[in-house]
């Protein structure tokens, strides 16, 4: 590269340096909601492990500012109504995620997957049901066995689904939920050193240790978790990623999983506490240009691609550092 063309990249990386400083405004965004589903636990010491990593979430939920309800917990026998009436007592629009968590064992009969509770189960058809009208971003986590379904059925726009298994019929206990609700204030997680783990860090961190689990054991894996972010429905395993970048291409084109589950933490740094909405919903949209035109650059003119990425990158830090 010209050295006029080094100061001019170095000159940027300073600006958006400048840009994570959190001199952005701070944001009067609503309050995010994250409903725990501790499900029915089968066995004693099941019990006792759904409530530790319910118990993680919730310290993690509060220290982000969220509104946490619990389900699962109490005298009620009928959670399959409790939790449908939870959440349609929910803001179906706003900017504000609303974070589901189910904790437990799952089920798959070949048709319909379900979520084991006390009382009735539910099954991924009613979540689909029941969530249809929430334009607000959602994030799903479904730590449960056969938790697969989930994901196809609840994928879609402005949603992050995560997974435990990559098929119905992975239907042993799951050892998924711990890792990933420990990951969620683990400094250790923060993979891109932006002083927060996101949703996609957590994901990566779960699932590594969950392959060691059983790399260390000995054991075959029967569980094998997937991320979607993208509303195809298709889910990506952590193997596809090195760091938060995926590493291999989507078929005929599509667009990669991970780019929005990457900009959502339950516990977001005060940099992020102090963007606008409307800046993040600015930064979402050039992020995922960026990636398009990660995507591209074999196919485009180096000039065209530097000068293109050397835009956007401009724009981004502007996000960070608006002019006053």
């Amino acid at each position: 590269m010209e050295r006029n063309a080094v100061i001019r990249w170095a000159a940027l990386w300073a600006l958006l340096a400048l840009g994570f400083s959190g001199s952005a405004r701070a944001s009067a965004e609503g309050r995010a909601s994250v409903v725990l589903v501790v499900g029915a636990p089968g066995e004693p010491e099941y019990g006792t492990n759904f409530l530790h990593q319910a118990e993680l979430w919730t310290r993690a939920a509060e220290k982000g500012g969220a509104a946490v309800t619990t389900i699962g917990v109490g005298n009620a026998t009928n959670d399959l109504e409790v939790l449908k009436n939870r959440l349609a007592s929910e803001p179906t629009q706003g900017d504000a995620e609303l974070w589901l968590v189910l904790i437990g064992h799952g089920t798959f009969d070949g048709k319909e997957a379900r979520f084991n509770l006390r009382g009735p189960d539910v099954a991924a058809s009613d979540l689909a049901a029941w969530l249809k009208p929430v334009s607000r971003p959602v994030v799903v986590v479904n730590t449960a066995s056969s938790s697969a379904p989930f994901l196809n059925a609840l994928s879609g726009s402005n949603r992050t689904v995560v997974v435990a298994t990559r098929s119905g019929s992975e239907v042993n206990v799951t050892r998924f939920g711990l890792p990933f609700a420990e990951a969620l204030s683990d400094p250790a997680g923060d993979l891109d050193h932006d002083g927060q783990v996101s949703v996609l860090e957590a994901f990566l961190a779960a699932s590594r240790r969950v392959a060691e689990f059983y790399q260390t054991a000995g054991r075959l894996a029967t569980e094998h978790a997937l991320l979607d972010d993208t509303g195809d429905g298709l889910g990506t395993p952590a193997d596809w990623f090195r760091g938060v970048r995926a590493k291999k291409q989507a078929q005929q084109g599509s667009a990669m999983d991970g780019a929005r589950a990457q900009r959502i933490a339950l516990v977001p740094s005060a940099e992020e506490q102090a963007l606008s909405p409307e800046a993040r919903r600015r930064r979402g949209e050039l992020e995922a240009k960026l990636e398009v035109l990660r995507s591209r650059k074999g196919n485009v003119p180096p000039e065209e691609y530097y000068r293109e990425l050397e835009t956007l990158l401009l724009d981004l830090a502007r996000v960070y550092a608006p002019t006053p």
